[in-house]
C-alpha cells in the first residue's frame, strides 16, 4: 500500500499516516486509534500494536487506512474535535463516501474510538473498540451505530467489565452492540490477536451507514 505521513511539530497537535492502494476510487475509510504507549511525536511507534503493526508487516487493506498519533499529554477523549478534523480532511483527499467511514481503536484508543463515536453519534457506518470503556450514562447515543468489541477475559490493564458496561447499556438503549471475550488472553497480547485473528476488520470494512441490524448482546466466547 502507499503511504502519506503527516508530521506537526507543535506539541498539541496529531501527527498521522494514510495507507491506500493504487487504486482507492469508491473503497471505505478505516480509522485507528492507538494506546498510551504511543503517544508523542516518533511516528515509528505507531507500529507497536494494532493495525499499523500489520501495514508494518505488509498487510493489504481493501481500504483507506487512517493511523493518528496522539500527543504525549493528552488522551483521545481530549483530542476529539481535532480527530474529527483530519478524518473530514482525509474524506475529502480520498473522495470518500460518507456512508462508508469506521472507526477503531485498542486501549486508550478503544476509550477514544467510544468517545469520538459518542461525540458524533450519526457519523460512522460502525465503531470496534478493542480493550476500551467509557462512561455507560452517555451509551444510548450509539443506539443507531453498529459495535463490535473485543476484549481479553484476563485483561488486568483494561478490566473486561468496562467494554460489558457499554456493550450492555448499548443493547438496554435499543442499540446493536456485541461484545467478543478473548478466553485465556491479557491486555496487549488480546489486542494484537484481535486484529491478527478475527473477524474485526472485514466486518468494519462490510458496513454502510444504512446497514442497521441488531445482533445478540454479548458473545461469551470467541467463535
Amino acid at each position: 500500500m502507499n503511504k502519506k505521513v503527516f508530521l506537526n511539530e507543535k506539541p498539541d497537535e496529531i501527527n498521522y499516516t494514510v495507507h491506500y492502494p493504487d487504486d482507492y476510487r469508491d473503497l471505505p475509510l478505516l480509522v485507528y486509534l492507538h494506546g498510551a504507549g504511543e503517544r508523542g511525536k516518533d511516528i515509528s511507534h505507531l507500529e507497536r500494536h494494532g493495525i499499523p503493526q500489520l501495514l508494518a508487516k505488509n498487510k493489504e487493506f481493501n481500504a483507506v487506512v487512517l493511523c493518528l498519533q496522539c500527543p504525549a499529554m493528552f488522551v483521545w477523549d481530549n483530542v476529539v474535535e481535532k480527530v474529527k478534523d483530519i478524518i473530514d480532511k482525509t474524506v475529502s483527499d480520498f473522495d470518500i463516501k460518507k456512508d462508508r467511514i469506521c472507526l477503531t481503536g485498542s486501549s486508550m484508543g478503544g476509550f477514544g474510538t467510544f468517545a469520538v463515536a459518542m461525540t458524533y453519534n450519526n457519523f460512522f457506518s460502525a465503531i470496534a473498540p478493542v480493550a476500551g470503556g467509557s462512561m455507560a450514562w452517555r451509551a444510548g447515543v450509539l443506539k443507531t451505530t453498529p459495535v463490535y468489541a473485543f476484549h481479553g477475559e484476563k485483561d488486568t490493564v483494561v478490566i473486561p467489565e468496562y467494554s460489558k458496561f457499554m456493550v450492555e447499556a448499548i443493547n438496554k438503549a435499543g442499540g446493536s452492540a456485541k461484545l467478543v471475550l478473548l478466553p485465556e488472553l491479557g491486555h496487549n497480547d488480546g489486542i494484537d490477536y484481535t486484529y491478527e485473528n478475527t473477524d474485526i476488520i472485514d466486518w468494519l470494512l462490510s458496513r454502510r451507514r444504512t446497514d442497521f441490524t441488531r445482533t445478540p448482546e454479548i458473545c461469551e466466547e470467541l467463535f
